[in-house]
């Protein structure tokens, strides 16, 4: 189990002031959503929190160690990231895209043992592209590129989930196996934080929540205290209706 802390973090958004700083605590077993208007940052704070973008100030820290000091296979061990939008680098199937996800686990120049493919095989079948293995990457769908893309980090078994937009694309029955997955890893022991613009995802799938708002103020904490109306209709600049379903509550965007 490996957790993820994030001290006084301010994420360097271009042509913006610095805004509230960041400290929060990913823990295991925590799943985060992350809410906001387009241009608030979400995707930002993803990749600095994965190491793949630089902080204007602050530090985040993978089990007590500064990420900044840790080497890309080591991170990549711990921490998965699901990306917003992928770009097919070479010709490959859906398998061998799969597989990759295990290349932190090997050495330079070792090939995928029988382990390495019975994860992957496991991961197509739960994402429910298994019949598509032989598929080249490029003749797939946008739902199906990115139950692939899940797939390949659930290959990569890492303790830390870091999913921007998981559920893009996705048509409502693999929308709601996806985040049912993403809850499984939690309850697993893993650590789950999600960019996500559905409200009632959010509502229904994550127990933190963090609001980013576009001029660089924030708040965080239990997903109940956040769900405030009037909170989120400042967020989103739109005014909402609320009603309750099977316990959980639903928010209506209002004319």
């Amino acid at each position: 189990m490996s957790r993820l802390e994030i001290r006084d973090l301010i994420i360097d958004v271009p042509g913006r002031g610095d805004g509230r700083a960041l400290g929060l605590i990913l823990e295991p077993g925590q799943v985060w959503g992350v809410l906001g208007p387009n241009g608030a940052g979400k995707t930002t704070l993803l990749h600095t929190l994965a190491g793949l973008r630089p902080s204007r100030a602050g530090s985040v820290l993978l089990d007590g160690r500064p990420l900044d000091a840790l080497g890309r296979r080591e991170i990549a061990r711990a921490l998965g990231l699901v990306f917003q939008d992928r770009q097919d680098g070479f010709p490959a199937t859906v398998r061998e895209t799969a597989l990759i996800g295990r290349h932190p686990w090997l050495s330079p120049w070792q090939m995928e043992g029988g382990e390495d493919l019975r994860l992957a095989e496991g991961a197509l079948q739960r994402l429910d592209v298994a019949h598509l293995a032989e598929r080249l990457v490029s003749t797939l769908s946008g739902g199906e590129r990115q139950r692939l893309a899940i797939a390949t980090v659930l290959t990569q078994a890492p303790r830390i989930w870091l999913a921007d937009e998981p559920t893009n694309h996705l048509d409502l029955h693999h929308q709601t196996a996806v985040m049912a997955l993403l809850a499984e890893q939690a309850g697993a022991g893993n650590a789950v934080m999600m960019c996500l613009h559905d409200l009632n995802l959010a509502a229904r799938w994550c127990d933190q929540l963090l609001l980013l708002y576009p001029d660089g103020e924030a708040c965080w904490g239990p997903r109940d205290a956040m769900l405030e109306p009037a909170a989120l209709e400042a967020l989103y600049g739109q005014r909402l209706a609320t009603a309750e379903v099977e316990g959980a509550p639903v928010f209506v965007p209002v004319r």
